[in-house]
């Protein structure tokens, strides 16, 4: 039985239909794994009169399908390669904040999505990532590399809302107060932009989550070059799904645009740019192109990006600097999935 992909009330009725046993038995487990790191079964001093259980229990729980088989550091980023159970592998990213960390994880091995400035859409999707791996990656970030984790965002490989059953279900496991506790405003689900999803998204149990969407582009002509999904999914309807997501006051919308010198940069896509966002309740995280070995685009020069930024300033959007961290280590924003990712 995989604790990780369960809530602590999930793993307490699957531990009673199994072993026969109350919570008081399987919930001191799920506190010691989740909240400590480790299966420790002597610190638990309800099965001191039960040897037998416990041995069982020894070899039959299972804390992990994945394991930590690399790790790169820089300048305080790390990103780490989780080996799956069937040999394929997973980046994910500990981003350093004040104080505590980000940990973007990822939801897919590849992408099916095939944005043409992101590495891991060059791979193309391999399967899809089930609850438990999802999780795994929190847990590695704060208990095997020590890191304070508090926000968790999925944008690192894969479309989260291609995968959204267990996408939420990592959710859930990932909020449980019981377990990791992280609390759902600082959880952000990240988009290209499936409107059914997003839709989807919406509704779930326990309201809606923080939500970043992929934009890359002021106009359709732009964005379906550079991301095949404009084609079915185009900007207005887009639009709409994001004008009919919920949010709590005072909250808004994550946009991502990725600035390509010669593509997207112009003052014209500017002004477009706002003339799109303007109805909407949006902050806007402005990222320089990252370069992968062989790409075909250019990032922009910070004098270039400056200008961009300072126009859309002069249309009263709220303007964030995404800054460039971990790009040594193919790390930042765009990079992650390397050779390593599908190892057979």
């Amino acid at each position: 039985m995989n604790i990780f992909n369960h809530t602590h009330d999930e793993f307490v009725d699957a531990f009673q239909r199994r072993y026969g046993k109350s919570a008081y038995y399987s919930s001191p487990i799920y506190r010691q794994v989740m909240k400590q790191g480790t299966l420790a079964l002597d610190q638990c001093g309800a099965f001191d009169r039960l040897p037998a259980l416990k041995r069982q229990l020894e070899t039959e729980l299972v804390l992990a399908s994945g394991r930590l088989v690399k790790k790169e550091i820089d300048d305080g980023v790390i990103k780490f390669v989780t080996g799956l159970a069937d040999d394929l592998t997973v980046e994910s990213v500990v981003i350093p904040m004040y104080r505590r960390h980000t940990v973007c994880v990822s939801s897919q091995v590849g992408c099916r999505m095939g944005c043409r400035f992101c590495r891991t859409g060059k791979i193309g999707l391999i399967r899809n990532l089930t609850a438990s791996e999802i999780v795994e990656q929190v847990f590695v970030a704060r208990h095997l590399l020590g890191a304070n984790i508090r926000n968790v965002v999925f944008m690192g490989m894969g479309e989260p809302l291609d995968n959204l059953d267990h996408v939420i279900q990592a959710v859930r496991v990932l909020g449980d107060q019981r377990g990791l506790d992280i609390a759902r405003r600082y959880i952000t689900i990240s988009t290209v932009g499936l409107i059914d999803g997003i839709d989807r998204l919406a509704r779930i149990d326990g309201g809606p989550l923080n939500l970043a969407v992929s934009l890359n582009a002021p106009t359709d002509t732009i964005r379906s070059r550079l991301m095949p999904i404009n084609r079915t999914h185009p900007m207005a309807a887009l639009k709409d799904a994001l004008q009919r997501y919920p949010l709590p006051k005072k909250s808004s919308i994550f946009v991502e645009y990725v600035l390509i010198r010669g593509v997207n940069d112009q003052p014209a896509h500017a002004r477009a740019l706002s003339r799109y966002l303007s109805p909407l309740r949006v902050k806007l995280n402005l990222i320089p192109y990252n370069p992968a070995p062989g790409s075909e685009f250019a990032p922009p020069s910070n004098e270039e990006f400056q200008y961009f930024r300072s126009l859309l300033e002069d249309e009263n959007i709220f303007v964030r600097k995404r800054h460039r961290k971990g790009e040594r280590i193919m790390a930042a924003c765009g990079q992650l999935g390397g050779r390593s990712t599908a190892s057979r």
